[in-house]
């Protein structure tokens, strides 16, 4: 695969992404046992693995992107956003009232950039599609 440039929005998104993560997942370690309905058997250092093998994920995927591999590392990235809009699942348990405004600020922080995330994602594999469509075109 020839290798195209480095989407230039990515980086910093994921970086953005990153940071809002470990916000909510620090937050979420400290006051595992305030947060509504989650599930007893869920301890702080199990919250730091789950954030680390989430972040490994993301880490993968733009490893692939830098390295040549746009499409598979594109699609482990949608996979790593997918992750962070996971969190919503705190509203499966428990209502939005349940939570404490720091709860929420920080669930809905990661939300949202992972959302970011995976529309840029989106956006770049649109973009890999077209290129390749056109350039066969071209042909």
């Amino acid at each position: 695969m020839a290798n195209r440039s480095i989407p230039k929005t990515l980086p910093i998104l994921l970086l953005v992404y990153v940071v809002a993560s470990l916000i909510h997942f620090i937050h979420n370690a400290e006051f595992l046992a305030d947060y509504p309905n989650l599930p007893t058997s869920w301890t702080r250092s199990g919250v730091y693995l789950a954030w680390i093998v989430m972040t490994l994920v993301g880490a993968a995927g733009w490893t692939l992107v830098c390295r040549g591999y746009q499409r598979t590392g594109l699609l482990v990235l949608s996979v790593y956003a997918a992750l962070g809009l996971d969190s919503l699942g705190h509203y499966a348990v428990a209502p939005l009232s349940n939570h404490t405004a720091v709860m929420n600020s920080t669930i809905l922080l990661e939300v949202t950039a992972a959302a970011l995330v995976s529309i840029e994602v989106l956006r770049q594999i649109l973009r890999q599609v077209f290129l390749r469509d056109s350039s066969q075109n071209n042909a």
